[in-house]
């Protein structure tokens, strides 16, 4: 029997049984032209217009919710019972969440006070920039800008930190400048909260920027995307959001919008 066949007999079966459920994809990822369409083609403001209405009739989490979807996004292939840190790279028990030193808790990339959107449902609940980070690394970075170099971060390997700017270890440098530049693109100003874009400068406060961006644009070419970096947009997508972050995908695109 035909793969498409044999799927609809099973949905078949299932209706007559008063059951719903989704058909697994047959597609694999959608990151072609069926999902940018409206952006291929273009170049500068105008991909950036573009992505941003494409990527924007997302689903939106409550920041309880974020919990689950971190515990999804960010699961260790090796350990399906942990999670694995963004700057400290550890493997750590799904459960092991909270406040205490060594918990995970969940980590605005894009600063929550940049911007001052806070756990506002929308840019405060994006997975596609929260992770999961050990609690005191989290408090460590806090609302720094990203930027090369500084002293070594205790329970972060290869991570660095100063006064002003925060450096993640080498591994994840471009995750989070696609990160960042989604963020920018996402929300724009126009749904409620502030226009967020990166700059090239650190120590921004409370403005809805983040830096540096000639630095993010720089980890974005020397790290491209991983397996693990595309699966997690991947299931952002299938099971939580249904958006995409268009930078994992085209990470050529973040020269063609900031270069």
């Amino acid at each position: 029997m035909q793969p498409t066949r044999r799927i609809s007999f099973v949905l078949a079966l299932g209706a007559a049984a008063g059951l719903a459920f989704a058909p697994p994809s047959l597609a694999g990822p959608v990151s072609g032209d069926d999902y940018y369409q409206d952006a291929l083609g273009k170049t500068g403001p105008e991909l950036k217009a573009a992505l941003h209405k494409i990527i924007s009739t997302n689903t939106k989490l409550t920041y309880d919710q974020v919990w689950d979807g971190i515990r999804a996004t960010d699961e260790d292939p090796a350990n399906k019972a942990n999670v694995v840190l963004l700057y400290s790279g550890r493997s750590q028990a799904k459960t092991a969440n909270g406040g205490g030193v060594d918990d995970w808790n969940r980590e605005h990339v894009w600063a929550k006070s940049h911007g001052d959107f806070g756990t506002a449902v929308g840019p405060g609940t994006d997975l596609h920039h929260l992770r999961a980070e050990d609690a005191s690394v989290n408090s460590t970075r806090g609302n720094k800008d990203f930027d090369a170099g500084g002293s070594p971060v205790e329970e972060a390997p290869g991570s660095l930190t100063d006064d002003d700017s925060f450096e993640p270890r080498d591994a994840v440098k471009g995750d989070v400048a696609r990160m960042i530049l989604y963020m920018a693109v996402r929300y724009d100003g126009t749904d409620g909260f502030a226009d967020l874009e990166p700059n090239d400068a650190v120590d921004n406060g409370s403005k809805p920027n983040i830096g540096r961006l000639s630095v993010l644009l720089t980890w974005n070419t020397q790290d491209p995307p991983d397996a693990t970096e595309q699966r997690r947009n991947q299931v952002i997508y299938d099971q939580f959001q249904h958006n995409r972050n268009p930078f994992i995908d085209h990470p050529e695109w973040a020269a063609s919008i900031y270069g």
